[in-house]
């Protein structure tokens, strides 16, 4: 009998023991393709000879020294790495041990900014319907996923919510997309003029939704419109990008397709490729100036902040992703993944649609293709697809809910950069086999 206290009390999960390229092997011999690098995390695969170096290395000199006493080597380094890649006015960087953290220590930091140029009244944060923005009740509290928020509900400050820049099913029949991208963004100006503007902190927002929503690229235009609405009310903008950034979508971080200037950015999953845990929030040099000015002290921490180790791993993946050209990698894999997944499923009668960007796909599942009418919830799609998948050697991200936290069926799929076409083709057929199982 196990005594880990897993996710799901009534399942009996495999026991992974060794990683290999884009394949995980449990203690039975049965290999997985990791279609989805766990959830999203794993950019670079397993047993990367680079980055365990790099670990070993820094664990033989310093594994530990408290960011209250000392800053490390590899921490410094780091955070200069991440800031040469960052967008434009992006200059400080607070490395922290996952997704979770880095969205507290957004949400946190934005509100302490606030309090330091007396502006005390703004305490309201707006979100997107099916957001989501890590577990911690910060985070959860400002997601815009009802079935992982209603449990806690009572013990969350919560946040107001907008519709999401969801194309597939919110943009009008005969509505340009420049015209309705500017219509999903208005939403925030009407909201940020109902709450008032002197009380509103932020925007927090995926600038491509991952989990809850299934790899939901933006409108074109929609963030630049977003970025003129902030701007005017005097409201900050947050962008998520802990499943979205690092690479994923073909760009170091996501928001570079927008074009668009964040004043805070969270990161994490690929920072460490699943080598470590780590993440990290990067905000502007007049953000940190008004901390250092004022109070001089961010009224935030935790005890493994800008880990020795968790950094050196974090630099090797970072230095892959960039001069290795893994990012770069992603975008051209991207796009023959994107290519495959139109081959197989563009004409599935229960495929309504197949979006994203670079090596974070999505396919959204229909009952009915016209209507775009999802299957009933009861069916527990999602579910069946995963543990069929599992069954078929699949590792990928199915999920339920996709479009308003009950109603709607996705599968998530986020593999290495380092797939090959051929493991790509593997992937898809893996995956077309699990579907025509379920279905």
């Amino acid at each position: 009998m196990s005594h880990v206290f897993s996710r799901n009390s009534n399942t009996t999960l495999p026991v992974a023991v060794r990683g290999e390229g884009i394949y995980l092997y449990d203690s039975n011999g049965k290999s997985y393709l990791d279609g989805s690098g766990g959830a999203a995390v794993s950019c670079l695969g397993h047993a990367d000879k680079d980055v365990i170096a790099a670990m070993a290395d820094q664990m033989s000199k310093l594994e530990f020294a408290h960011t209250g006493f000392l800053t490390s080597e590899p921490a410094e380094t780091l955070a200069t790495r991440l800031v040469a890649h960052a967008p434009e006015g992006i200059e400080k960087v607070y490395i922290v041990s996952g997704g979770s953290e880095a969205v507290e220590a957004a949400l946190k930091l934005a509100r302490q900014y606030m309090l330091e140029i007396g502006q005390p009244e703004r305490n309201r944060f707006i979100a997107r319907r099916q957001s989501y923005h890590g577990n911690t009740l910060g985070a959860l509290g400002t997601g815009g996923n009802m079935w992982r928020r209603a449990p806690f509900d009572p013990v969350m400050v919560s946040a107001s919510h907008i519709a999401p820049c969801y194309a597939y099913r919110f943009q009008d029949d005969g509505e340009t997309e420049n015209d309705y991208a500017r219509r999903a963004a208005n939403e925030l100006e009407d909201e940020i003029l109902r709450l008032g503007p002197e009380t509103v902190v932020a925007f927090i927002a995926e600038p491509v939704v991952g989990a809850t929503a299934g790899a939901v690229p933006p409108a074109s235009g929609y963030f630049k419109r977003v970025r003129e609405i902030c701007d005017k009310y005097g409201v900050l903008l947050i962008l998520d990008e802990v499943m979205c950034g690092m690479g994923r979508t073909g760009t170091f971080f996501a928001c570079e397709q927008e074009h668009v200037r964040p004043d805070i950015v969270a990161i994490a999953k690929g920072l460490g490729g699943g080598y470590q845990p780590i993440g990290a929030m990067l905000c502007s040099e007049a953000i940190h100036d008004a901390i250092k000015q004022g109070s001089g002290f961010f009224q935030h921490g935790h005890t493994y902040l800008g880990h020795p180790i968790a950094c050196a791993a974090a630099n090797a993946v970072v230095n892959k992703l960039t001069a290795g050209g893994l990012t770069k990698r992603s975008a051209e894999m991207g796009r023959y993944f994107e290519q495959s997944l139109n081959a197989e499923f563009g004409q599935h009668q229960h495929v309504g649609d197949i979006r994203g960007r670079g090596m974070f796909r999505a396919l959204e599942l229909v009952k009915d293709k016209d209507t775009k009418a999802p299957f009933e919830p009861e069916k527990g799609l999602a579910k069946s697809i995963k543990a069929k998948a599992m069954e078929n050697g699949l590792i990928c991200y199915p999920n339920s809910g996709t479009i308003d936290g009950k109603h709607g069926d996705h599968i998530l799929l986020a593999p290495p950069y380092i797939c090959t076409e051929a493991q790509i083709d593997e992937l898809v057929e893996k995956l077309a086999q699990s579907l025509q199982d379920v279905l």
